[in-house]
């Protein structure tokens, strides 16, 4: 099973090996340089999921880079890589060198942090027959209520997205396999949260916490 295969690192900083492709979404604090990424997905433009540090650390001169439109011209700047560059927008389905995926919108409903009209995304990867959502910083919306997947990866951590409850609504709402809790623990929320996160899930959903504290 894929989930057997996906490393959280901190925040929404996420590695999927699966199809014989190393993927990181959101890289930061990443240990060492392990220069692996045949992939790197960015969710949105906070030094906590965009952190050119990190995708240094990850990132090779054959790395494929995938980020909605308005990064564009900031992760051109950032390293004289050679990997390819393409951008993405929010709701639209895309095969891109040879990765099948699709983005939901991200973006808060109330707060101020993460605008609708922002562009930012989600992003829901087919890996090995199984569609895995990173949700990225969003609160419930309309859009990732509707989705489909096998495995749910949503922050829990509160101010800038969902809290614990919230997320557990949304993952009772559409019903994946297995739910991951995400962005918690350290800038945002506590490592408790993942407590009161399984507790509110429906118990036909597993959770699994990949975070280690």
């Amino acid at each position: 099973m894929m989930i057997d295969n996906i490393e959280v690192f901190t925040q929404s900083s996420i590695r999927l090996r699966g199809e014989g492709k190393t993927i990181y979404t959101d890289p930061f604090r990443i240990n060492g340089m392990p220069k692996d990424a045949d992939f790197i997905l960015v969710t949105h433009d906070h030094y906590d999921h965009y952190s050119a540090e990190d995708i240094v650390k990850a990132a090779n001169n054959e790395t494929v880079f995938i980020v909605p439109k308005r990064l564009e011209g900031q992760l051109k700047k950032l390293m004289p890589l050679s990997g390819k560059i393409f951008t993405v927008e929010p709701g639209k389905s895309y095969e891109i060198e040879g990765l099948t995926l699709e983005t939901v919108p991200a973006y808060n409903r109330l707060k101020p942090f993460h605008p609708k009209s922002a562009g930012w995304v989600g992003y829901i990867l087919t890996l090995e027959g199984e569609r895995i959502y990173m949700a990225g910083d969003t609160d419930m919306t309309k859009e990732n209520q509707s989705i489909s997947c096998d495995i749910a990866m949503v922050p829990i951590g509160g101010t800038y997205t969902m809290e614990a409850k919230q997320a557990a609504e949304l993952v009772n709402s559409i019903k994946p396999k297995i739910a991951v809790p995400i962005h918690y623990g350290s800038i945002v929320g506590s490592p408790s949260d993942a407590d009161v996160f399984r507790a509110a899930v429906d118990p036909s959903v597993t959770v699994v916490t990949k975070i280690a504290f």
